[in-house]
């Protein structure tokens, strides 16, 4: 019941947090549409009054932006209303679908300006006049795409948005498309012929290229496409590691807005009791949000192992291959064979025989030996007998336990196993057959 409630209690919070970081989000990308905007209005109005063509034609480019700024701070003001009952997973996509939309309508105007640039390279237009209003105009616009660029970066990255951090590279290449005009309108004013007409088709180009890349990764997000393949794996290198999960079989991630929705499968012994495979799950899955934030949910799959190789270990008397001989004790035994068991061949390999280096203590031997091995990731157990604090410590590491007879055979024990005959233990021995204290 605590857990639950401190569970609870952690995704509050986190709804909390998210919803901020998409206010800020939000700021940011309508301070940054306002700015564009002004500066947009200003390029066009110059441009017109002094008949810089080329001047338009970034104020065309600066309002694909603005656009594009603008679909990202709509998207992130939708994504941070609350799930209601007809869209329960959230409004996470609205940023995508504006950004689609915004896309195709920048793709547009980058066809009309490659038209305008082209007609430009047969009509060349004389400078009477230093342009100092077009070329002021210019350097602000260099200067203002500095600082903007740098905080989309900064929150884009710190809140997960794409399109912020797609918007930020934008304005750094607004910095060079602004540096570009600079260099054409005083190449213009030079009389160098082709210059405007060549200026306007690099600008319908990079506005086309903005264009096509929304609609493009829109297009992916809105198919659910992988588009973080080195985090799928990490995940599940991640989740692999966790004691009891036997393999991870998939890792699904796809992008919501701002966020990221997590679907995994896990294998985990066959005999795994419910509860246990419900604590598991719940492990992968807290082990996952609590490492990246900027998951929105995730989902785990439980399923039976189906591995090909098992690892198991027995407690033996000897050091003889396959025939050392099964000791009658799991934490008094002089060694202990670590085995790996092929399904499909029927191999028996060992892996090594670990020496027991707790023999001359008193207290809580098996307890200290079971801390020493649990690094083989062992499944199976083959003992004789095994104490309470051993047998549930064991348990709760998920592994299975099976009583095989003193002085058998490794050879013997696994045959035995393999042909169904060997009885799972299910509680420790009492207290009276154990030497109390030695595990």
């Amino acid at each position: 019941m605590l857990r639950l409630m401190d569970v609870l209690s952690n995704a509050m919070e986190n709804k909390k947090d998210k919803v901020k970081e998409l206010k800020r989000g939000q700021k940011v990308a309508f301070i940054a549409t306002s700015v564009t905007l002004f500066l947009a209005v200003m390029k066009g109005t110059i441009g017109y009054l002094f008949d810089s063509k080329i001047l338009v034609a970034d104020a065309f480019h600066s309002t694909a932006d603005l656009l594009a700024i603008f679909a990202s701070g709509f998207g992130l003001w939708l994504a941070s209303q609350k799930k209601t009952a007809r869209f329960p997973y959230g409004l996470y996509k609205a940023e995508t679908l504006a950004s689609f939309i915004i896309g195709a309508l920048i793709l547009w105007a980058g066809i009309e300006i490659l038209k305008d640039g082209y007609h430009k390279l047969f009509h060349i237009s004389r400078v009477q006049m230093f342009p100092i209003l077009p070329v002021s105009v210019s350097v602000i616009s260099i200067i203002t795409a500095y600082f903007i660029a740098k905080k989309e970066k900064a929150v884009g990255k710190l809140i997960n948005s794409q399109s912020l951090i797609v918007n930020a590279s934008e304005s750094f290449l607004d910095m060079f498309t602004s540096s570009v005009v600079l260099m054409g309108i005083l190449l213009a004013f030079a009389n160098i012929p082709y210059i405007e007409g060549s200026v306007i088709i690099l600008i319908s180009l990079l506005i086309l290229r903005l264009g096509i890349k929304n609609i493009w990764t829109s297009f992916l997000v809105l198919m659910d496409a992988n588009l973080d393949p080195e985090l799928q794996s990490e995940i599940e290198e991640e989740i692999n590691s966790i004691y009891g999960v036997k393999g991870v079989s998939e890792v699904m991630i796809r992008q919501s807005g701002p966020f990221k929705m997590v679907e995994c499968k896990i294998e985990t012994s066959p005999s795994l009791p419910l509860y246990k495979a419900h604590e598991l799950a719940n492990k992968a899955e807290d082990y996952i949000i609590g490492n990246y934030k900027h998951i929105e949910s995730v989902l785990i799959h439980v399923e039976p192992s189906r591995e090909k190789v098992i690892s198991a270990i027995i407690p033996v008397k000897d050091i003889n291959g396959l025939d050392s001989k099964v000791h009658g004790h799991f934490g008094r035994a002089p060694y202990f064979a670590v085995l790996r068991l092929n399904n499909n061949n029927n191999d028996i390999e060992i892996e090594d025989f670990y020496f027991n280096e707790f023999l001359g203590e008193k207290k809580h031997i098996g307890i200290k030996v079971i801390k020493a091995i649990i690094k083989y990731k062992i499944d199976l157990l083959f003992t004789s007998k095994i104490g309470e604090i051993s047998f549930y410590m064991l348990k709760d590491n998920f592994v299975d336990i099976y009583k095989s007879e003193e002085d058998s055979s490794i050879k013997e024990i696994v045959e035995n196993y393999r042909n169904n005959q060997l009885e799972q233990i299910t509680s420790p021995h009492s207290v009276e057959e154990s030497h109390i204290g030695s595990g």
